[in-house]
C-alpha cells in the first residue's frame, strides 16, 4: 500500500511545502535541477531522503553520502529558494483554487496561451447550446496507471466525440482539469506527458476501431488531433505538465444526416490459452447536459428503444439546424470587422472570387502544424500562381504534401528563377501560369539542405530576391492585379527570420503594401509580426493584417466568396449513362485542355446580361451561352443547318472507324459562326463524349497527346469500350499541325496499349478558310460559308425578338446583327463608317485600335494584352475594383473590341477585335476615309518602343508581328513570294514595303528569318544583289546550321546569274561575260551543295529527336539543277557550241564528261578564233565535266523522293506540286541537250549500228524517265498511255537482249516495265508471261547485285514472289523482306522524316499480274475527288467500300509483339508484316487472330484495315 501511495503521489504535482515531499518527489525535484545529474538524484533516493530530511541537510552532509561539492551547493541553494517562495505565499496550497481563466481558443493550436496551475476555467461542463459554441467536459486524469491511462484517454475521447457528432455540436474534452468533490469544478491540474505523439497515434487508431467502417473517415475529420496546452506553476515558472484537449467539429458537409454508433470491445483472456475473445458492445452517445449518455444502455423503462428512436428521427432536423448555425456563424464572421476586411482585401473589393480584381495570387508561408492543414482548403480554390514555402519539411509532412494531394504543383528551387534567357521562356518552362509553382525557399528537396535562421540570408537570400523580382515583373504577372498573401502558420519573432526579409523585398518591389495581405490566427502572432515589420521597414501593417479569425474561419470566409458553380463537383461521362467525378487535381493536371463536363454551368447563374452582350457583340461564345439558352423562357440556341449533319452523320461515321485518332475538319469563313458551331457540337455531346478544347494551338503537342489520353483513360482504364474524347482544336494555321497532333495521340495510344476497334479520339479541327467558295467536299470536312439558309434566317429573326426584350443596346450587337443580315457587306460598312467618324490618328486609343485592326486582319487570333494597353494609354491600374476597364478606354471604338483570356507562354488577359470581318472593313475605312495606309500602321507597330516594354503578352505580340511579316501562303499552282501584308503594302504604297522590312530588322535584330526576308526582297523585287548578299550573310551568321537560310544565300547567287543572263542581249556571249557567268554559276552550285548537306543533317537530327515532322528540304537539289539549266543556256550562246547540230552534240559530250575540252578544241575548225573561249572554259572543267552527272543525280534523287515517299498518311503530297512543275520544266531542257543526239550520219557505218542503236534507245528511255524503277512506277500515276508504255517495253526488250552487255539495273527495270504495263494494258502482246517473268526475277536474284540495286530488286521480289497457288514458293522471301527494310533505311534515312512510304501495290484476289492492284485502280472504283479520296484513305472508310473489298484479298494472321505473322496459301509459311497504323494493333494480346489487307511499300509489306 505504501508503494502504491508513493507512486500515486509521484504522479501529482510537487507541493510548495517541502515537508510534504516523499523520497520519490525529492528524486523528481533533483532531476529537474540544472547542473545536477541523474546519479545524484539516485543517491538521494537510495539514502531515503524525503522532504523533512532534505530540510535538515547541509553541504557537508551531502558530500558525506557521496555527492560532490558542486552539485551539493546547487541542491542546498535550490532548496532554500523553494523555502523562500513558501514564505512569500504562506496561504498557498495545491488544492486551493486560483483565479478564473478562459479556456484555450477553440480549434486553434499555435496560440501562445498557457494555463496557470489551480486557476479555474470560467465555463462549466455543458451540453449543446447553439451547436457552434463548444460544449466542454473535464477529466482530472489522475487516478490512472501507465497501463490504463492511454485506454482511459481514448475511451473518454471516443465517448465524448460520438456524443458531439450525434448531437451536432462543437465540443472540447479536457484532460487535467479537476472536478468536484476532490477539486473545484474546472480547476487546472495538468498531467505529465512523456510522449505526445503516442496520444495522437493511439487516438487515430482507436477511431478506426470504435466507429463503423463507413463512418471512419468522417470521424477522423471531426475528431481533431490532441492539443497539449502548457501549465505554468503558480509562480509563473515552467512546469512539465500540460492539459490535453481534443476538439470535436461535426461539420454539416461531413456529417450530413448520418448517425454514429460506437463499439466497445470487452476482452476476456483464458487462463490456459493465449486466445482473446472480443465481444463488441454497440453504443449510441448523445450530449445530455454536462455529460455524454448512451441511449442504447440497458434500462428499466418499458420501452427501452423509444428515446433512441425519437432521437434518430430528429437527426434530419438537427442536421439542418447545424447547417443553419454554420451559415449564421459564417455570416457573423464575414460581417465582423475582420471577416469583411478579409473579403474586401482578398478580392480587391468585389466581394466575389469569381469576379476578383486579382487575376492571380502568390502565397508566402512557413512551418505548418498538421491540424492547420484541414483549414487551408481555400488555398486549393485560390489556385495560387506561386507558393514561397520556407518549411523544409513541407514536401515530407507539411503544406506542400497536403496541397499536392488535391492539386497540381511544379516543384522548383529558387535558382530556377534566375534570368538566363527570355523571361517568358523561363515562365513557360516553369509552367508558371498553368500549375502552382511551389518554391522551396529553405531547402527540403533535391538534397538542398535547410539553413539556420542566422545563416539563411547569406545562403539563400539572394536567390529568393531573384524569385520575387521575377514574379513582380510586368511581363510575368499582371501589373497591380496579383495579391501576395503572407500566411503565417508559425509565429515570426526574430528579426533574421526569412519571412521578414521576404516581406521587405516584396514591399520594395511592389512599392507599398496595397498588394500584400497578411493572415495569422492569433493576436500574439500578429503583434510580433507587426512589430518586426515596423522595426524593419518603418511601416504599420495593421491595416493589411487579419488576425482575429482562426484558420477555420478564414477558410470558411474565403470559400464563401466562391460561386456555387466554382464549388460544385464536376463529372465526366463513363458510359451507359454513368458518370465519374473529375477530381480537381486531375483537371488541373490537364492544363493544356479546357474540359467540358456533363454538369458544366450547373449550380449558379452567372451575370447573364454581361455574358450574352459580349457574345452578341462578336465575342467568342462561352459554355454559359448554351446553358442560358436551355433555361425556361429562352429560345433555343440557334441551330445551324450543318449542326444536324455533324450530329447525325459525321460523328457516328467517325466513331465507327478503326483508328485511334480521327480528324474532322470544320472549315469556316472568319466571323461566320464556325467556332460557335464547333462548341455547340461539344455542348450537345458532353454526356456521350469526354469533351475538351485545346487552350493553346502552340502548346507542346507531346504534352497535349499525353493529357488527351489521360482524359480518355481517366477512371476507366479497364472498362471497355471507353467513352471517346472529342477534342476541339481552333485556329491552327496549317493542316500539318493537325496531322502532327493526330500522330502523337496515336503514338500515345500505342504506348498505353489502347485498342482502336473504334475511334478513341476525334479531333474537331475548326479551321479558317480564306476562300469564300465551298471547297471540294470530303468525307471528313464540313464547310460553313457566309450565306444563311431560310431556316437559319428565321431562327435569327426569332432570337432578335428575344434579345430586344432583355437588352436595351441590341443595335451594338454587331456580331449577331452581321449574321442576321446574312453577312451583307453593306451592314459592316455602315457600322464601321459611323463608328470611325471621329478617328484621329494622333490620339493614343485610335493608334492602338489601328494596330489591333492590322494584327487581326493578317494574323488569326491576334490580340494586345491588357497590361500593354494600360502602359500604352498611360493608365495607372490600382489593386482594387472599380478603377477602370481597358475596353472602355477605347472610347467610341469600344464596341469594336472585346476582352478575353489568352493562352500563351504566360497566360494573360487581352483585348482583340470582335469580328474579323469588322477588322478588315476597319482597315479599308482607315485608308479610304482617314488616309491611314497599311504601311503607316505597320510603321507605328514596328517603331513604337512603348508597345514592346516589359509587359504581359510581349512575346505574344512579337510572335504575331513576326507572323504578319514572314508567313507566306502556298497554293498548288504557285508559291507566294512574301506575306500577304508585305504584298498588300507593295500594291497600296509601292516602295514602302522596303522601309517596313528595314524597320522589322531593327525590331528583330537577332532573327535570321527577318534578315532572310530582306535578302529575298532585294533579289526578287529590287534586283539589288549586293544588298541581298549582305542580308543573306547576316542571316547565315545568325543561323549557321539552317538549310533554309543557306538556300537563300544560294538563291541570291542563282538569281544574280539569271538576271545577268536575261539582261545580256548580245550574241554570241563575249569571253569576259562567259567567265563572269561561269564564276557566278560555280558559286551558286557550291552554295546549293552546302544547302543539300545541311538539309541531310537536319533530317537526321529530326529523326533523333522524333518530335519535328518537318520534311526534307529539297530546295538545294532543285537549285543545283536550275543552275545547270542556266549554264547550258550560257554555253549554247557561245560560238563554239552554237553553230550547228554537231557542235550541240559536242557540248552534250563535254558536259557528260565523255570528251575533254582540248579534244573538242582540236576538232574545232575555228579553234584559233575560239581560243579565248576555250581558255576560259578550261578554268571550269570540274563543273563542266560533271554537269550532266550532277543534274542526273539530282533529278533521280528528287524523282525517287516524290514517287516513293508521300505525306504522313501514305498518299502523294499535293503540296509538292509547285516544285515538281519546276522540275519538269528543267528536265525538258536537260533532255533536249542530253537525250537528242543526232546519230543519222554515224548510223551509215554498219559496224557502229548496234552500239549506237543501243545508246540511242537508252537515251530515249532516259528522256521518258523510264531509265529508273521509280520513273517506271510513276507511269501508273501519271496516266501514261498504253502505246507509250508498250514502246518502253519494246525498247527494254531490245536493251536486255542476250547479245548486249547485261546491266543488272536494266534487267530489274524490265521486270518493272512488265508489271506496270500489265496494270495499264493486261492484254498487251509486249508483256512477258507471268511465269517467265518470275524466272527472270529469280535469275537476277542469283546474280551479283550492286548495293545501289538492292532496294528496287527486293521490292519487286517481295511483290511478285508473295506466295500464291500454282506457283512454287520462294524460300528466301523472308530474307528479301529483311533486305528490303534494311535497304530502305540505308537509302532513305536522310530524307524520310515527316514522310511515309507510298503503297505502290495491294494484294488482290486474282492470280498472276492481276493479283497486283495499284492505287489508281482503287481510285477508279471509288469515283471520288482527290480530296475526298485522301480523306477516305486517312480515316479508313476506303476499305469499307464494297468494290474495294471485292478487289482486294483479305489475309488472316496472328499478332506478335510488334507485327503480324500473315498466313499464306502454304500451310507452314507465315510472313512478317508491319501494321500501317500501330494503334490498330495495340491492346491486342499475343497470338490474337486478325484479318487485314496487304499493301507493298519500299519499307516492306504493310497490314491495312486490321480487324
Amino acid at each position: 500500500m505504501a508503494d502504491q501511495s508513493e507512486r500515486k503521489s509521484q504522479e501529482e504535482d510537487l507541493s510548495p511545502d517541502i515537508e510534504d515531499w516523499s523520497k520519490h518527489q525529492v528524486r523528481q525535484w533533483a532531476l529537474s535541477l540544472n547542473g545536477v545529474d541523474d546519479g545524484v538524484a539516485e543517491i538521494l533516493f537510495q539514502q531515503d531522503i524525503n522532504g523533512p530530511s532534505l530540510l535538515l541537510l547541509n553541504v557537508t552532509d551531502l558530500t558525506t553520502i557521496g555527492v560532490t561539492f558542486g552539485p551539493a551547493k546547487l541542491i542546498i541553494h535550490s532548496r532554500d529558494e523553494v523555502v523562500k517562495l513558501k514564505k512569500e505565499e504562506p496561504t498557498s496550497s495545491t488544492n486551493q483554487p486560483g483565479k478564473p481563466c478562459k479556456p484555450y481558443p477553440f480549434y486553434r493550436y499555435h496560440d501562445t496561451y498557457r494555463y496557470v496551475e489551480s486557476s479555474i476555467l470560467d465555463i462549466t461542463e455543458s451540453g449543446a447550446s447553439d451547436l457552434i459554441e463548444p460544449c466542454h467536459e473535464y477529466k482530472a486524469f489522475i487516478n490512472t496507471t501507465d497501463k490504463t491511462k492511454m485506454s482511459k484517454f481514448t475511451d473518454e475521447v471516443i465517448r465524448f466525440a460520438a456524443a458531439c457528432m450525434n448531437s451536432r455540436t462543437n465540443g472540447t474534452i479536457h484532460f487535467g482539469i479537476g472536478d468536484k468533490p476532490n477539486y473545484t469544478h474546472g480547476q487546472v491540474l495538468g498531467v505529465s506527458v512523456e510522449d505526445k505523439e503516442a496520444y495522437a497515434n493511439e487516438l487515430k487508431s482507436s477511431i478506426d476501431g470504435y466507429f463503423e467502417h463507413k463512418h471512419k473517415q468522417a470521424a477522423q475529420k471531426c475528431i481533431k488531433a490532441p492539443r497539449f496546452v502548457g501549465v505554468l506553476n503558480r509562480n509563473k515558472t515552467s512546469s512539465d505538465k500540460c492539459v490535453i484537449e481534443v476538439d470535436i467539429v461535426p461539420e454539416f458537409l461531413i456529417c450530413d444526416e448520418n448517425i454514429y454508433h460506437t463499439f466497445s470491445m470487452k476482452k476476456t483472456k483464458g487462463k490456459e490459452t493465449d486466445k482473446t475473445e472480443t465481444k463488441p458492445s454497440k453504443q449510441f452517445f448523445v450530449r445530455d447536459g454536462g455529460s455524454s449518455r448512451n441511449l442504447l444502455a440497458p434500462t428499466t423503462f418499458a420501452k427501452p428503444m423509444e428515446e433512441y428512436n425519437q432521437f434518430v428521427d430528429s437527426v434530419a432536423q438537427l442536421s439542418q439546424r447545424r447547417k443553419q448555425a454554420e451559415e449564421k456563424h459564417l455570416k457573423v464572421i464575414k460581417s465582423s470587422n475582420q471577416g469583411f476586411k478579409l473579403s474586401q482585401m482578398i478580392t480587391g473589393g468585389s466581394l466575389s472570387l469569381d469576379k476578383s480584381h486579382f487575376d492571380c495570387y502568390v502565397i508566402v508561408t512557413n512551418k505548418s502544424h498538421p491540424i492547420q492543414l484541414e483549414s487551408l482548403g481555400f488555398l486549393v480554390e485560390l489556385n495560387p500562381t506561386a507558393v514561397l514555402d520556407f518549411d523544409p519539411e513541407s514536401a515530407e509532412c507539411g503544406l506542400q504534401r497536403h496541397f499536392e494531394q488535391q492539386s497540381t504543383v511544379s516543384v522548383h528551387l529558387p535558382e530556377q528563377y534566375k534570368i538566363t534567357e527570355g523571361v517568358e521562356d523561363i515562365a513557360n518552362k516553369l509552367k508558371l501560369t498553368r500549375n502552382t509553382s511551389w518554391v522551396f525557399c529553405n531547402g527540403g528537396i533535391q538534397d538542398e539542405a535547410p539553413s539556420h535562421i542566422d545563416q539563411w540570408l547569406m545562403d539563400k537570400g539572394a536567390s529568393i530576391r531573384d524569385v520575387i523580382s521575377f514574379l513582380c515583373r510586368k511581363d510575368v504577372l499582371p501589373n497591380k492585379r496579383f495579391l501576395v498573401i503572407f500566411l503565417l502558420l508559425s509565429i515570426v519573432n526574430e528579426k533574421m527570420d526569412p519571412l521578414a526579409e521576404t516581406f521587405s523585398t516584396f514591399w520594395q518591389e511592389l512599392r507599398g503594401t496595397e498588394q500584400i495581405l497578411c493572415i495569422c490566427d492569433n493576436e500574439k502572432a500578429f503583434t510580433s509580426w507587426k512589430d518586426l515589420m515596423e522595426a524593419r521597414c518603418g511601416i504599420d501593417i495593421s491595416g493589411r493584417c487579419i488576425y482575429e479569425l482562426n484558420f477555420a474561419e478564414v477558410n470558411g470566409t474565403i470559400l464563401s466568396l466562391l460561386s456555387k458553380n466554382r464549388r460544385s463537383s464536376r463529372f465526366l461521362p463513363c458510359g451507359g449513362g454513368s458518370k465519374v467525378l473529375l477530381k480537381k487535381k486531375v483537371e488541373r493536371s490537364l492544363n493544356t485542355l479546357e474540359v467540358l463536363c456533363m454538369n458544366q454551368c450547373e449550380g449558379d447563374n452567372e451575370d447573364t446580361i454581361v455574358i450574352e452582350e459580349n457574345f452578341y457583340k462578336g465575342g467568342k461564345v462561352s459554355w454559359w451561352n448554351f446553358h442560358f439558352s436551355e433555361q425556361p423562357g429562352s429560345t433555343p440556341f440557334i441551330k445551324r443547318d450543318k449542326f444536324d449533319i455533324i450530329m447525325k452523320r459525321v460523328i457516328p461515321d467517325l466513331c465507327s472507324l478503326r483508328k485511334a485518332c480521327v480528324p474532322f475538319n470544320l472549315m469556316h469563313i472568319p466571323g461566320c459562326g464556325g467556332t460557335t458551331l464547333a462548341m455547340h457540337t461539344l455542348w450537345a455531346l458532353r454526356e456521350s463524349f469526354r469533351c475538351a478544347v485545346l487552350k493553346d494551338s502552340n502548346a507542346d503537342f507531346t504534352e497535349v497527346a499525353d493529357q488527351v489520353v489521360k482524359l480518355l483513360m481517366y477512371d476507366h482504364e479497364e472498362q471497355l469500350p471507353r467513352v471517346p474524347v472529342l477534342l476541339m482544336i481552333d485556329d491552327f494555321d496549317d493542316m500539318e499541325k493537325v496531322y502532327d497532333l493526330q500522330q502523337l495521340i496515336e503514338k500515345e495510344c500505342v504506348k498505353k496499349s489502347i485498342q482502336s476497334k473504334s475511334a478513341q479520339v476525334i479531333l474537331l479541327n475548326c479551321m479558317r478558310s480564306e476562300s469564300t467558295e465551298r471547297p471540294e467536299s470530303a468525307e471528313d470536312t464540313v464547310f460553313i460559308g457566309n450565306n444563311l439558309s431560310e431556316v437559319e434566317q428565321k431562327q435569327f429573326e426569332q432570337k432578335l425578338k428575344e434579345i430586344e426584350k432583355t437588352h436595351k443596346n441590341a443595335e451594338t450587337f454587331y456580331g449577331f446583327m452581321f449574321m442576321k443580315k446574312n453577312f451583307k457587306p453593306e451592314y459592316i460598312q455602315g457600322v464601321v463608317h459611323n463608328t470611325l467618324k471621329s478617328f484621329n490618328k494622333n490620339q493614343k486609343h485610335a493608334q492602338l485600335l489601328s494596330v489591333l485592326v492590322l494584327l487581326n486582319v493578317y494574323c488569326k487570333g491576334a490580340s494586345l494584352s491588357v497590361s500593354l494597353c494600360e502602359e500604352f494609354l498611360g493608365l495607372q491600374p490600382k489593386p482594387f475594383c472599380g478603377t477602370f476597364k481597358v475596353v472602355e478606354e477605347f472610347r467610341k471604338f469600344s464596341n469594336l473590341v472585346t476582352s478575353s483570356s489568352v493562352e500563351a507562354k504566360v497566360v494573360h488577359k487581352a483585348v482583340k477585335m470582335i469580328n474579323s470581318s469588322i477588322a478588315r472593313q476597319c482597315l479599308q475605312e482607315l485608308k479610304t476615309t482617314h488616309n491611314l495606309s497599311k504601311a503607316e500602321i505597320t510603321d507605328l507597330l514596328l517603331t513604337t518602343d512603348k508597345l514592346y516594354e516589359s509587359t504581359q503578352g510581349k512575346d505574344k505580340l512579337l510572335q504575331d508581328v513576326r507572323h504578319i511579316l514572314v508567313k507566306r501562303y502556298y497554293s498548288f499552282e504557285e508559291e507566294s513570294q512574301f506575306s500577304p501584308l508585305i504584298h498588300d503594302i507593295s500594291l497600296e504604297t509601292p516602295g514602302q514595303e522596303e522601309m517596313m522590312l528595314l524597320s522589322a530588322s531593327k525590331r528583330f535584330p537577332k532573327d535570321a528569318v527577318i534578315s532572310q526576308l530582306l535578302a529575298r526582297y532585294y533579289y526578287l523585287k529590287k534586283k539589288d544583289f549586293p544588298e541581298a548578299k549582305v542580308w543573306a550573310c547576316s542571316a547565315r551568321n545568325l543561323s549557321k546550321d539552317s538549310s533554309y537560310i543557306a538556300d537563300t544565300s544560294a538563291q541570291v547567287i542563282k538569281h544574280e546569274l539569271k538576271n545577268a543572263i536575261a539582261n545580256y542581249k548580245e550574241e554570241p556571249i563575249a569571253p569576259q561575260k562567259l567567265e563572269m557567268f561561269l564564276k557566278v554559276a560555280q558559286s551558286a552550285i557550291e552554295a546549293f551543295k552546302e544547302t543539300q548537306s545541311l538539309a541531310k543533317k537536319e533530317s537526321v537530327q529530326r529523326l533523333k529527336t522524333k518530335t519535328d515532322n518537318c520534311p526534307f528540304n529539297t530546295s538545294g537539289c532543285l537549285g543545283e539543277i536550275q543552275v545547270g539549266v542556266l549554264v547550258i543556256e550560257v554555253l549554247s550562246k557561245t560560238p563554239i557550241f552554237s553553230s550547228e547540230n554537231i557542235r550541240h552534240d559536242i557540248m552534250s559530250q563535254v558536259l557528260s564528261g565523255d570528251i575533254e575540252l582540248k579534244n573538242a578544241e582540236s576538232r574545232d575548225p575555228r579553234h584559233h578564233k575560239h581560243k579565248p573561249y576555250y581558255v576560259i572554259l578550261r578554268q571550269f572543267e570540274d563543273i563542266l565535266y560533271n554537269l550532266k552527272f550532277r543534274m542526273k543525280t539530282n533529278f533521280d534523287f528528287l524523282d525517287s523522293f516524290y514517287v516513293n515517299l508521300g505525306s504522313r498518311s501514305g498518299m502523294k503530297d499535293s503540296r509538292e506540286q509547285v516544285a515538281q512543275n519546276e522540275l519538269f520544266r528543267c528536265f525538258k531542257q536537260y533532255a533536249k541537250l542530253f537525250c537528242k543526239t543526232d546519230f543519222a550520219p554515224l548510223l551509215k557505218n554498219k559496224t557502229m549500228f548496234n552500239m549506237l542503236k543501243l545508246h540511242e534507245t537508252r537515251q530515249i528511255l532516259e528522256m521518258q524517265k523510264a531509265d529508273t524503277y521509280f520513273g517506271i512506277l510513276n507511269c501508273l500515276s501519271n496516266d501514261t498511255s498504253p502505246e507509250k508504255m508498250e514502246k518502253i517495253a519494246r525498247q527494254y526488250k531490245f536493251v536486255c537482249a542476250s547479245h548486249h552487255d547485261q546491266i543488272i539495273k536494266e534487267r530489274i527495270n524490265y521486270i518493272y516495265v512488265n508489271v506496270v504495263l500489265s496494270r495499264i494494258k493486261l492484254e498487251s502482246a509486249h508483256i512477258q508471261p507471268y511465269q517467265k517473268l518470275i524466272q527472270l526475277l529469280q535469275q537476277v536474284l542469283h546474280m551479283q547485285i550492286p548495293l545501289s540495286e538492292y532496294l528496287p530488286l527486293h521490292f519487286i521480289a517481295v511483290v511478285l514472289l508473295w506466295p500464291q497457288e500454282s506457283i512454287p514458293a520462294y524460300g528466301s522471301l523472308g530474307k528479301s523482306i529483311s533486305q528490303l527494310r534494311t535497304s530502305y533505311h540505308r537509302v532513305m534515312e536522310e530524307v524520310y522524316n515527316g514522310k511515309r512510304p507510298i503503297v505502290h501495290f495491294f494484294l488482290g484476289k486474282k492470280h498472276g499480274y492481276e493479283r497486283l492492284v495499284h492505287l489508281m485502280e482503287i481510285k477508279r472504283c471509288i469515283m471520288a475527288g482527290e480530296e475526298q479520296f485522301i480523306s477516305m484513305w486517312e480515316n479508313g472508310k476506303l476499305w469499307k467500300e464494297k468494290k474495294v473489298e471485292e478487289l482486294l484479298c483479305r489475309v488472316t494472321g496472328e499478332v506478335t509483339s510488334k507485327c503480324i505473322l500473315a498466313d499464306t496459301c502454304i500451310p507452314d509459311l507465315k510472313i512478317e508484316v508491319t501494321p500501317m497504323f500501330k494503334t490498330q494493333l495495340s491492346g491486342r494480346g499475343m497470338g490474337s487472330k486478325v484479318s487485314f489487307f496487304i499493301g507493298f511499300s519500299l519499307k516492306g509489306p504493310l497490314a491495312l484495315d486490321i480487324n
